[in-house]
């Protein structure tokens, strides 16, 4: 009985702040927790508007658990619509070798490595700016096999990797400056600035991704950008003035757009 009325004063004090899935929350804070004194201060913790993530140390994302830390993007669900739309593409190679991906402002790792556990394996490289994330991306990369790198861009990864990329995955900030104060707390108050803050229209970081990305793809590679409805045109006139191929997908469920480029060939989406 006492376990019951804890919990329902934990989905209470969530519902009252906000928390739209409380009793799934609550369900897992109280897994989590080690003792009552733990539970109180996570409670408090989301309370106060800490995403749950953050406090439990992990996100579900395309049915695994993936460490994120404090202070370090959590993975959004409608980009396993991306993890989903590059499988074709990573499975392209036909000479036996495992394909080369690369998950760039990879945040938590995330990403790459959830397309590495579909794949069943894959040469994996990531890189981020941010020093938390890398650190992050690291606990879920390189288990997997695969490298994080620190630095902007493409300018930590290996020069062995040029023309060798078959899939380039890249969630890059793309909300515009302006927009930043709009978005939810949880995400502007915990999150880094720079895996939102894409510049005053958004693009600035994909303008850059996109124009070094043919230099790195492997001939037939792929390039995946996630971005959102209203930019869909501007993200893919980036990758066709740098003389890719572009093409569209969406999930409506998911909410989810991401444009994707081709060194050349038809692109074929699922």
């Amino acid at each position: 009985m006492t376990l019951v009325i804890r919990s329902t004063t934990i989905v209470t004090a969530l519902r009252d702040a906000g928390c739209v899935f409380a009793e799934d929350e609550a369900r897992l804070l109280m897994d989590a927790a080690q003792h009552p004194d733990e539970l109180d201060r996570m409670v408090d913790l989301r309370v106060a508007g800490l995403p749950l993530e953050h406090i439990l140390g992990w996100v579900d994302f395309c049915g695994t658990r993936m460490a994120v830390d404090r202070g370090v993007f959590v993975p959004r669900r409608r980009t396993e619509f991306l993890v989903r739309q590059a499988v074709p593409a990573a499975r392209r190679p036909a000479d036996g070798r495992r394909p080369v991906v690369v998950d760039l402002c990879c945040g938590s790792g995330a990403i790459g490595a959830a397309l590495n556990d579909v794949l069943g394996g894959c040469e994996l490289h990531a890189a981020d700016i941010d020093p938390a994330a890398v650190a992050c991306a690291r606990r879920n990369v390189e288990p997997r096999g695969g490298t994080a790198y620190l630095g902007d861009l493409f300018d930590p990864l290996p020069r062995r990797l040029l023309g060798r990329v078959d899939v380039l995955l890249v969630n890059a900030p793309y909300v515009p400056s302006e927009s930043i104060s709009l978005m939810p707390p949880e995400a502007r108050l915990h999150e880094p600035a720079v895996a939102l803050d894409g510049g005053a229209d958004g693009l600035d970081v994909q303008r850059r991704v996109a124009l070094g990305a043919p230099g790195w793809l492997a001939p037939g590679g792929r390039i995946l950008i996630e971005t959102s409805r209203q930019q869909t045109g501007e993200t893919a006139a980036l990758l066709r003035a740098s003389g890719l191929m572009a093409d569209v997908v969406t999930d409506e469920d998911l909410e989810a757009t991401l444009v994707i480029g081709s060194q050349r060939g038809t692109i074929h989406h699922s």
